[in-house]
């Protein structure tokens, strides 16, 4: 493939562009925001406990993911910068590296997260039982991040030279494995023996490797629009790593600061009762199909802006920026809608506990107001990721993860109880966006009259 056939990118009309390059992406997100709330549904099928213990792993969970998938989008904005600017020996150098130094992330943060593990849960839960089930979903689970390391830096390889549709079947695949082997494997089904909450933790790991497995299939049948290397290109190797982490480390600490949030949050919600901690993880499960879906969108326009900012197409660069922040408000109203008029049956699916489903119906009643602005403060971080501007984003992710949330969430649990932590959520998604809104403009003085 030659450079001729990204230049799609710079030509196509761009709404029909961006739904192109979107639609995949977001599909694929839908399909793993089912898999987060269906491995949920199977885990919460086993006891309300498990389902706690799930809730607390899930701050390092989404941990090892932030630091994959944030080097990973760094690989994505240099590579399509350097394809934009017609330097597809740099590119293929920097997927090499990419490629490599993910690989190194994930083994890293196995040895790292399997030893902090017992401590870690045990400074959120006196039960002994959510305590053993929390170890031993998370020593099997944490086995496997090299592999997603691999994955991440190939999905966003595969993103930034514009094949969507591949990325998409590929993530499908991973999905679709998971959502198959999770009953089947926690509760023995087939050939299965009956393993429970390590069955859930088994089906993740597969069906990553699987994804990853079909990633390597693709790449072999289609080939690349670039020689995949580690040496040569016009750019030293630690140059291209440093533009690599300019990039990945602020978007690593954007995804990462979830895990901050949800721990913190933890804290202040288990002096109430560890009813409110298994309702914040019901709500990050759910939430995922609200924000995975616009992150489909996102995912979408980083090559775009990359490849458009790389060329000098400015003009498009905002034409993308518009017409993306249109759909993901779209996409935000259509969540809200759902958490408004059916958060009981939402609830539902995590637990039978009439108490709960009461207490979490109220709570996704109020963080729901926030929902549709956030759409704002998603857009200008995404874009910001894609012209390579990483620590402009990271400043938005700062101020909707640590620098406002969490004083408002203490300040407010004080006064009005467990509710004023929903409260904080709604709150801090409107002083975000304005605050997002002025960090894009100042940072993309660069396209305006041209």
């Amino acid at each position: 493939m030659t450079q001729a056939d990204q230049t799609f990118m710079k030509q196509r009309p761009v709404f029909p562009l961006v739904v192109s390059m979107a639609l995949p992406m977001t599909l694929s997100m839908l399909v793993n925001s089912l898999y987060n709330i269906v491995d949920s549904y199977f885990v919460a099928q086993i006891s309300e406990d498990a389902m706690t213990a799930l809730s607390l792993v899930y701050p390092v969970q989404n941990l090892v993911n932030a630091v994959t998938i944030g080097f990973a989008i760094g690989v994505n904005a240099v590579i399509a910068f350097f394809l934009g600017a017609g330097q597809q020996r740099t590119a293929g150098r920097t997927a090499g590296l990419g490629i490599l130094l993910n690989a190194v992330h994930g083994a890293v943060l196995t040895v790292a997260c399997m030893l902090a593990m017992p401590a870690f849960l045990a400074a959120f839960t006196d039960s002994a039982e959510i305590l053993d089930m929390g170890l031993r979903y998370a020593n099997i689970v944490l086995l496997f991040s090299v592999p997603i390391g691999l994955a991440m830096a190939c999905e966003k390889i595969t993103q930034a030279v514009g094949r969507m549709t591949t990325s998409m079947v590929c993530m499908l695949i991973g999905c679709v494995t998971n959502i198959v082997l999770d009953p089947m494997m926690i509760f023995g089904i087939g050939p299965f023996p009956a393993m429970g909450i390590e069955g859930a933790a088994l089906a993740t790991g597969i069906g990553q490797c699987a994804s990853l497995a079909a990633y390597l299939v693709c790449w072999k049948l289609q080939g690349l629009p670039m020689p995949l290397c580690l040496t040569g290109g016009e750019t030293g190797g630690l140059r291209l790593c440093g533009r690599m982490y300019t990039v990945g480390i602020p978007a690593a600490l954007n995804l990462a600061l979830a895990s901050l949030l949800v721990t913190a949050l933890n804290a202040i919600l288990a002096a109430f009762s560890q009813t409110y901690v298994l309702i914040l993880g019901v709500y990050y499960k759910l939430q995922t199909f609200l924000y995975l879906t616009a992150n489909g969108i996102v995912q979408g326009i980083r090559p775009l802006m990359g490849y458009n900012y790389g060329a000098g197409e400015y003009r498009r660069v905002r034409q993308i920026f518009a017409t993306s922040l249109g759909l993901i408000l779209a996409v935000m109203v259509a969540g809200t809608a759902l958490c408004l008029a059916i958060p009981e049956q939402l609830l539902g699916l995590f637990t039978q506990n009439s108490g709960t489903i009461a207490l979490g119906a109220g709570a996704l009643r109020i963080i729901s107001i926030g929902f549709v602005i956030s759409g704002v403060s998603l857009t200008c971080s995404g874009a910001l990721e894609g012209l390579g501007k990483g620590l402009e984003s990271l400043c938005i992710s700062l101020c909707r993860y640590v620098v406002v949330i969490l004083p408002l969430a203490f300040v407010f649990s004080r006064l009005w109880g467990a509710s004023g932590v929903w409260h904080a959520f709604w709150v801090t998604e409107w002083i975000t966006a304005a605050i997002a809104w002025g960090i894009y403009r100042r940072a993309t003085r660069f396209a305006r009259g041209r």
